[in-house]
């Protein structure tokens, strides 16, 4: 028997991409969906919609860092609910399916919600040295599977004995993943016809900004 498991991460609000990986999952008839956390976050505002959807395909979520209320626009009933739904989450999961073990964590075990697993350079390849010293941090890691999130990068890497996945944020990466076991096999989508990024981060982020305005000539007008 095959268990076909959705992976999505940080969709910081931002509802678009978010219901494209569930429609995803829909269609490829997965058996269950976890999100590894910053649910919350720099985003749309869509937060709260992006909640009621992950419980309504029943999700298994964890905290991540940006999941706390730092938005003073919120109203009181507003503020609550989100208050309430983050506190019932957990910082990390532990589950058996198929055989395997798994370990759901927003950056790194045991419990990191800051810092996470980086093992890729800015064009998307893994860097030898980081997946060494992540391969010693694990030495004792006594798990088939880890799931994180947080970092913005996308990479299912055999990283010792354990498979360590990271789906991406649905929302800066335009990517979610299916995991088949007992197999262990990882299938990357791409979201909203968008091309995956897969690696993603602020500081590159903010150097195309500033070339795109050092280009940019006052001639030029915006239709």
């Amino acid at each position: 028997m095959t268990t076909k498991i959705g992976l999505i991460s940080d969709p910081h609000a931002t509802l678009a991409p978010l219901k494209a990986a569930l429609d995803i999952f829909q269609q490829q008839q997965v058996e269950m969906i976890i999100c590894a956390g910053d649910i919350a976050g720099y985003g749309e505002d869509q937060l709260i919609q992006s909640i009621e959807l992950l419980q309504l395909y029943n999700c298994k979520m964890i905290v991540g860092n940006h999941d706390h209320i730092n938005d003073d626009e919120k109203t009181e009933s507003q503020s609550k609910k989100i208050e309430a739904f983050f506190s019932s989450l957990p910082k990390k999961l532990e589950l058996s399916i198929e055989g395997k073990r798994l370990y759901i964590v927003h950056a790194h075990p045991p419990d990191s919600q800051h810092g996470g697993i980086k093992l890729l350079d800015p064009q998307g390849q893994v860097i030898a040295a980081r997946k060494k010293h992540w391969q010693q941090q694990l030495e004792n890691f006594d798990y088939d599977i880890l799931i994180v999130g947080h970092t913005h990068q996308v990479f299912a890497e055999q990283i010792g004995k354990t498979l360590v996945i990271n789906p991406g944020s649905t929302q800066f990466n335009h990517t979610c993943m299916i995991l088949s076991l007992p197999d262990m096999q990882v299938e990357t989508f791409s979201l909203c016809g968008k091309n995956p990024v897969m690696c993603w981060n602020w500081g590159i982020f903010f150097q195309e900004q500033h070339q795109t305005l050092k280009t940019w000539s006052p001639a030029e007008t915006i239709s």
